[in-house]
């Protein structure tokens, strides 16, 4: 649980949607870990997410079956770019990912297997539009080392709208906390979990203050809409802190909060019109969530309803 704080004294650009009326709002956080599969830290790898849920946000959201909630979502992940930029290619990349072991567990022809199966979209795609922009982006994303959670800084990825401008959003810790950060050093190998321990361990020692950063695009070309393989540069437009989200210290370790968190569903389209996303793959997330989050209650039994405030998630209402 978290405050979510923004302030007056932005230039116009900046003051847009949700950060254009400063106000403390209530919030709760989610980490969780990019992987299809489920397992130990060692065989998930370093892809961790921050999902972001802020409570008493006036407007509806985009999401047609519930436009009132009074909530809005972010779903960032710890890596400026993504590995492809249309649902075609999402496809079969997804499930090259589901099938990964079975590929990598036969050496390295099974290794080169996955990555020529990568490339040519499982034979599917012409010599000339092969993968390679969406391969070159993978394999730098495959090499982010493991990281304490509350280290690593969390994008959107793709691009949004932020009021009249166009954007992408992300969520950085506070380089004054950095610096206390004890358990900096993650080695998935050495035990079956690793990154919640951590992150536990951390909670209970103080607070922990984000940053909720804003790059504008200044420039269509170099930093495109519908190439999410492509990193912003921010010497053309550098990110704009925007708002803070702080963290207090307590306790995160029982079991009744995973459970709390686990029943909750986050979705980058539980937005205000002036954030929508943009994009082709920005664009399928809105039902692919939808869909997931439905089958999941589903499976774990248990009721998908949005919570009014952030008390009444954790059941202190």
């Amino acid at each position: 649980m978290g405050k979510w704080r923004s302030w007056p004294g932005f230039p116009p650009e900046y003051a847009q949607g949700i950060y254009a009326t400063p106000g403390t709002h209530d919030a709760l956080i989610r980490f969780s870990n990019g992987s299809p599969h489920a397992g130990a830290d060692a065989r998930l790898g370093a892809a961790t997410g921050l999902a972001l849920k802020i409570f008493d946000i006036p407007g509806p959201t985009l999401l047609e079956d519930e436009p009132d909630t009074g909530t809005f979502d972010y779903a960032n992940i710890n890596g400026p770019i993504f590995f492809c930029n249309t649902v075609e290619h999402y496809l079969f990349i997804q499930e090259l990912f589901l099938n990964a072991p079975a590929y990598f567990s036969q050496g390295r022809p099974g290794a080169h297997r996955f990555f020529t199966e990568f490339v040519t979209g499982k034979g599917t795609l012409d010599q000339d539009n092969w993968a390679w922009d969406e391969f070159l982006a993978f394999l730098r994303l495959s090499k982010t080392p493991p990281a304490n959670v509350l280290l690593s800084s969390y994008w959107t990825m793709g691009a949004v709208r932020h009021g009249d401008y166009i954007a992408k959003v992300r969520i950085t810790p506070d380089p004054s906390f950095v610096a206390a950060v004890v358990r900096r050093t993650i080695d998935p190998t050495s035990a079956a979990e690793v990154f919640r321990p951590a992150l536990v361990a951390e909670s209970r020692s103080g607070p922990t203050p984000f940053d909720i950063q804003v790059q504008l695009c200044t420039d269509l070309e170099r930093m495109p809409v519908e190439d999410t393989t492509v990193e912003w540069p921010e010497q053309l437009s550098p990110p704009v802190t925007v708002a803070k989200l702080r963290l207090p210290q307590q306790d995160i370790s029982g079991p009744e909060t995973l459970e709390k968190m686990d029943a909750l569903s986050f979705t980058p389209w539980r937005v205000t019109a002036k954030h929508a996303l943009l994009g082709n793959i920005m664009r399928a997330r809105k039902e692919v969530y939808r869909q997931s989050s439905i089958a999941r209650h589903k499976l774990n039994k248990q009721p998908r309803a949005e919570p009014r405030s952030a008390d009444e998630a954790l059941g202190l209402a």
